[in-house]
């Protein structure tokens, strides 16, 4: 495991404690002191590396190619899946799943931005990244929860809607927009959820939901970091100051009155435990979906419009 910068000394601690696990296995020497030494010290360093983590630094954990993506966590939390495709109007976008699951013996809607592990599979996913057919099936999808009074929960994680001239050419922004519109009456209760990457329009365009949450180490913006440092700075390398002035860990959009709830996280991000992180956001999911059914469909749709009116308002 390679690893972060800032995480070197935690792995290069963690590698010696195997290493002696590895020697004590092979050898008949007690150093149960030494390696339970190691251990505290290893704990009191993850306590404080990630304790006070840079919102650069978290910016790089939300991206960790190993942290659960949409699929894991369909997997991990839910049951009878099945993918829906298309949006009967020009393709089926892979970089955005839907389909119907269970949770426990709920029935709902889920969907996502989905990346791939490898280049492979990250080719076929498009980095996460959106088409407008994605958006348009996402749509589709959702009017059909609210036709069969399914709620909706979405997992959001991606760098931005993909910017190429192909995607332009059939309404990326005139897609996303339409989105923004038919959500804020889609009649049916709506959870999204940033598990990593939650990047400007592309972000925002499956995001207007009754409740908003991030998870603990992820981030919520309106430009990547190295864009704003790009457009203010002319110098990407000032990407780490940049994602301290933009406000967009979880604890500053929380603050802020942007998201509703933050998703706790295991010490070192969600890669580090993903079955426990998923026990988190299926308790999230679940205390919010009673907390949304108990509404009327006229309260519901009138509290989200107000969440999304009251974003930025001064005084």
């Amino acid at each position: 495991m390679a690893g972060l910068d800032f995480e070197k000394p935690i792995i290069e601690l963690e590698k010696k404690i195997e290493e002696l696990r590895n020697f004590v296995s092979d050898k008949s020497i007690d150093l149960s002191s030494e390696i339970k030494r190691l251990e505290v010290k290893l704990e009191h360093l993850k306590k404080e590396t990630y304790g006070n983590l840079t919102a650069w630094q978290k910016v790089q954990l939300a991206r960790n190619p190993k942290r659960p993506y949409t699929l894991d966590y369909i997997n991990m939390l839910m049951t009878d899946f099945i993918e829906l495709h298309g949006d009967r109007a020009f393709s089926d976008d892979k970089a955005l799943v839907c389909g119907l699951a269970k949770l426990d013996k709920e029935k709902l809607v889920v969907m996502g931005h989905q990346k791939g592990r490898d280049t492979k599979e990250n080719l076929k996913r498009n980095f996460g990244c959106a088409h407008p057919e994605g958006y348009r099936k996402a749509l589709r999808v959702m009017q059909m929860a609210a036709e069969f009074g399914l709620p909706i929960v979405i997992f959001i994680d991606t760098p931005g809607a993909y910017p190429g001239i192909g995607a332009e050419e059939r309404g990326q922004s005139q897609a996303i927009a339409l989105n923004l519109r038919e959500m804020s009456c889609i009649a049916t209760p709506i959870i999204a959820i940033v598990i990593g990457e939650g990047g400007s329009g592309g972000a925002l365009g499956i995001g207007v939901a009754d409740k908003v949450c991030v998870l603990e180490n992820s981030y919520y913006s309106v430009i990547s970091p190295e864009g704003c440092a790009a457009i203010l700075w002319k110098d990407g390398s000032k990407a780490p100051e940049a994602a301290n002035v933009l406000k967009l860990t979880a604890e500053d959009l929380l603050k802020m009155e942007i998201i509703d709830e933050i998703v706790p996280e295991p010490l070192g991000g969600a890669h580090r435990d993903p079955e426990k992180t998923a026990e988190e956001v299926k308790k999230v999911i679940s205390r919010n979906l009673k907390e949304l059914k108990a509404k009327s469909i006229e309260e519901l749709l009138k509290s989200r419009y107000k969440k999304f009116r009251e974003i930025g308002a001064l005084g």
